[in-house]
């Protein structure tokens, strides 16, 4: 994956995304492989905002059962199996705990009720997959965080958990295989109707300021939380803030679901990276778009919840770190934010440009082929979707046997278990090209932090590959490591100093990265 904005210039195409999140990068993708000509532009990084801001789950949404959203959860169950069969490397299941206690929301029945039509929904009645019941004694054994003073017992069922930063970041990288071209840290400046759906726009290269001038038939955008800012579809849309905190880790390899006590609505606590994911918050957002942050307010709601149901308290010195997120939801008007339907829609406006409004990682795939199908209509063409039975671009051929090899290689160069786990979902098939530089220079096995599962060669192969501008691209989406501990600009400068050579950095370019990461 290079970076290369000339490609841009001067050049006409059939469709212009505008957006580099999970829905401009499926758009893209899906687009690609169906032979169109395909340009996409981020202004930023590839998934920089709330597309690296999620809980990280790709699932049905248990909860929607309440509000009778059955067809969301149906939708979303069948991406959710689509998913783990395409994409096995970067989506793979896991199984979350519902503790039960006499003041519970929901009691056993209804609960019971739930996961049966959840099962049904996601065809899981007769899988592995399937919810099943314990008593207490066997549910504090999965999860022992859990206080048991008044645990009753519990419901486990499965879903399933990815990096989404990672995933986008890989259908970018499958858009460009089939031909588009895809440019970070590139700005949509204008865009020009001309002889009815044709548009001359502008961009602009966001690391010199130099600007190109393109055509494209069809234009696209799915810009997030942006969207507010475009006159034809803002009053379509409704913002909300999710936030969640990275504290130690208290599960291992399953999740917790759980209401808070004080306004009954549902939170995680998820297993990542080796440390534990708590979110999220679900509040009205009316401040500028690209400037959300965490506040006092939202960190005492999660430990407030959380504490409720651990035996072991955690305190504002327990968070490692923090981030929010920006969802758009469609504009119902419904009174509280967790009430508002997380669906997706597109808004084509007269002049025939389309905003991809809300929606979900999870079924981001089957709205982006809405889109293009869309787009295939205005443009007189009849190709179908390729997404739903193609394998991910770094997905190996036979997971079993594919997964069976690289631990044993993993094994044979001294790795351990969990580097060698999270190597394998990070970079799929591509994982031998980190085998490969750690033949050469086997220090590079070393971990940047000594509790997470990264290594100097992980860094070096994202540097290398990805499309890397800044260090924070590098460090917060290319691998988690800035959400994940907190580094001081000390740390920071030798993880620099290895990259700079791959990415043309001089000391005083490696000094304003650091600052500028470590903000």
């Amino acid at each position: 994956m290079k970076r290369d904005f000339s490609a841009l210039a001067g050049c006409q195409f059939d469709l212009l995304v505008c957006g580099g999140g999970i829905y401009g990068a499926w758009t893209a993708y899906d687009a690609a492989l169906r032979g169109l000509r395909v340009a996409i532009v981020e202004q930023g990084d590839w998934a920089q905002a709330t597309s690296s801001a999620s809980s990280k789950l790709i699932h049905g949404g248990l909860r929607y059962l309440e509000t009778w959203d059955f067809k969301l959860v149906k939708k979303a169950l069948v991406e959710r199996s689509r998913l783990l069969s395409n994409a096995p490397h970067r989506v793979w299941p896991l199984r979350f705990g519902i503790p039960l206690y006499p003041e519970s929301r929901i009691g056993h029945l209804q609960l019971k009720a739930g996961l049966m039509l959840y099962d049904f929904l996601g065809g899981n009645l007769r899988s592995a997959l399937r919810h099943n019941h314990f008593g207490r004694k066997t549910f504090s054994l999965y999860f022992p965080a859990l206080d048991e003073a008044m645990l009753q017992g519990g419901f486990t069922y499965t879903d399933a958990q990815t990096d989404d930063a990672r995933l986008v970041l890989e259908l970018i990288a499958g858009a460009m295989a089939a031909g588009a071209v895809c440019v970070n840290y590139c700005q949509l400046k204008s865009s020009v109707e001309k002889r009815g759906s044709v548009y001359h726009a502008t961009v602009c290269d966001q690391t010199n300021n130099s600007e190109a001038a393109i055509i494209t038939k069809q234009l696209v955008y799915a810009t997030g939380q942006w969207m507010v800012n475009a006159t034809e579809a803002k009053t379509a849309c409704r913002l909300t803030k999710g936030v969640h905190l990275v504290l130690p880790a208290v599960l291992q390899d399953q999740a917790l679901l759980l209401t808070a006590p004080s306004d009954g609505r549902v939170f995680f606590m998820l297993p990542w990276y080796g440390r534990t994911l708590l979110g999220t918050t679900d509040t009205d957002y009316h401040g500028a778009a690209g400037q959300v942050t965490v506040e006092e307010a939202d960190v005492t709601y999660l430990l407030d919840a959380a504490n409720y149901y651990l035996k072991t308290g955690w305190t504002a010195a327990d968070i490692i770190n923090s981030y929010a997120g920006v969802r758009v939801l469609k504009n119902n008007g419904s009174v509280h934010p967790s009430a508002v339907s997380r669906d997706w829609e597109l808004k084509t406006a007269a002049n025939g440009t389309h905003y991809s409004i809300g929606g979900k990682i999870t079924s981001a795939r089957e709205d982006a082929a809405v889109i293009v199908d869309t787009v295939c209509s205005q443009l007189g063409l009849s190709q179908p979707c390729l997404t739903r039975t193609q394998m991910f671009p770094w997905s190996p051929q036979d997971f079993t046997q594919w997964t069976t090899h690289q631990k044993a290689q993993a094994k044979k160069i001294g790795l351990a278990e969990d580097i060698a786990l999270w190597l394998m979902r990070r970079y799929g098939k591509r994982v031998e090209e980190v085998f490969s530089v750690l033949s050469t220079d086997p220090h590079l096995a070393t971990r940047i932090v000594p509790t997470l599962p990264f290594i100097l060669a992980d860094l070096l192969c994202c540097a290398r590959q990805e499309m890397v501008v800044h260090l924070s691209d590098l460090l917060r989406r290319r691998m988690p490591l800035l959400i994940l501990a907190q580094l001081t600009a000390t740390e920071l400068r030798p993880l620099a100093g290895l990259v700079a050579p791959v990415l043309g950095w001089d000391e005083a370019r490696i000094n304003d990265e650091v600052f500028h990461c470590h903000l």
